[in-house]
């Protein structure tokens, strides 16, 4: 039974690092509101926060002499050194990067950027992230198998589609953001896929 947690409210009674929620003591408390369903709890809303090793999908927002300003859907801007890049972007440019480190004032620093190109950037709200990449990326997998296509998933809620069918992997991708708190998602949006995947054939 699926059940709404407000920020404050204990979400599980041991510690856990969780989206949307914080450890305090040996508990996990809610910081967001979020949808609490047996032992997973999905938040709602969010913004991005920048975490270290997470891989993001950023848009060249300045450029500099030392390196670039990447807008990374959030409240935080990464900065890219050129001592860690061998290309050269330009402003509006699409790159993938991982972040190195993240400051005291919560700005993250970048490295490993590679530009996507030939295809299409959309966005969702990032707390939903988890769900759209699914258990060992097997939610990502059917996207790409019955879409035909490849997805390059930032934790920062940005998502890159190239090749194949776009539309239908967008529409499978707003699907789950819509219906992330539900239980047996994987099951409908399979279900989804397949009947879409069908119609085209025809």
């Amino acid at each position: 039974m699926a059940e709404i947690s407000v920020p404050g409210d204990v979400l599980f009674e041991d510690p856990r690092r969780i989206d949307g929620g914080y450890v305090l003591g040996n508990k996990t408390i809610a910081s967001v509101i979020c949808v609490k369903s047996e032992d997973r709890a999905v938040p709602l809303k969010g913004k991005y926060l920048p975490i270290i090793d997470d891989y993001v999908v950023g848009i060249v927002s300045d450029q500099r002499f030392s390196g670039y300003t990447i807008d990374l859907n959030s409240p935080y801007a990464g900065q890219l050194s050129t001592r860690e890049s061998r290309e050269s972007f330009k402003i509006g440019d699409v790159v993938s990067c991982l972040i190195q480190e993240v400051d005291e004032v919560n700005e993250p620093m970048l490295i490993e950027p590679r530009k996507l190109y030939g295809g299409r950037l959309m966005e969702i709200e990032s707390v939903k992230v988890p769900r759209v990449i699914g258990r060992n990326s097997s939610m990502v997998s059917m996207i790409e198998k019955y879409a035909n296509t490849k997805l390059f998933v930032g934790k920062n809620g940005r998502i890159y589609i190239r090749e194949g069918n776009v539309a239908l992997a967008m529409e499978a991708i707003l699907k789950i953001q819509r219906e992330a708190h539900t239980g047996g998602l994987t099951d409908r949006v399979q279900a989804f896929l397949e009947s879409e995947a069908q119609k085209i054939k025809e």
